[in-house]
Parts: C-alpha cells; structure tokens; sequence
C-alpha cells in the first residue's frame, strides 16, 4: 500500500504543486509536478529529512529590546522547538556585530544561532 502527499515547491515563485507516492517505510516511490531540479530536491529534502530556518528573540543585557537572531543554516525540522528553547536561555552582552555567533552548535548540531541585527 503507497501513500500520497501533495506539496507546493518553495524554491522558486512558480510554486509548483508536486504529487508524491510514498511506500510504507516513507521512500519515495514516484515525483510529479516539479518543472526544475530545484523542485525535485525540495521535495525530496521535504519528503525524508525536512530542515527549517530558526530565527529568535534572545535577552540583551542592560536594554528593553531583544536582540534578533537566526539559524546560521536550517536544522532537522525536528529541532526547531528545542532551538527555540536553547534561544530562550541566553542573554547576550553588549556590543553585537551582525553575524556573530551568539550560540554556537545549537541543539548539538554543527549549526549556530547568529545575530541579524547590531547592537552598541
């Protein structure tokens, strides 16, 4: 018995709607609807090991505002609730240059949590 899900390609602003037929351990049987490699990789990516972007407030020392922050590269898609956990423990000191690593290896993984903003 095959399972079927339909996906919408985000790789590019076509939006491709891509039909996929699953076996029962979740291989990929058959892909249709994608117009480019991108489309073919994005769902195959989705279908057996999804990641997402991570961005987060973090606690800056000495201000009101929070200091913004993102995944340096999506992670397991798995992970993004406990990355969100690992962001709610920090507090960053002042000066942040955007781009520094404000928790690196997050989640042990070999992706940091960066700054996207710069703060003096």
């Amino acid at each position: 018995m095959s399972n079927k899900k339909e996906l919408t390609c985000i790789g590019c602003p076509m939006g491709c709607q891509i039909s996929a037929e699953l076996d029962e351990e979740g291989h990929i049987l058959s892909l249709a609807g994608f117009t480019c490699k991108v489309g073919e990789n994005y769902a195959k990516e989705e279908l057996t090991a999804p990641k997402r972007m991570v961005t987060a407030l973090v606690r800056l020392s000495g201000g009101r505002e929070p200091l913004s922050v993102k995944t340096s590269n999506p992670i397991d898609k798995k992970l993004v609730f406990d990355c969100l956990r690992a962001a709610a423990t920090v507090s960053v000191l002042r000066p942040v240059k955007i781009g520094e690593v404000i928790l690196p290896h997050v989640c042990d993984t070999d992706v940091d949590l960066i700054a996207t903003s710069e703060v003096l």
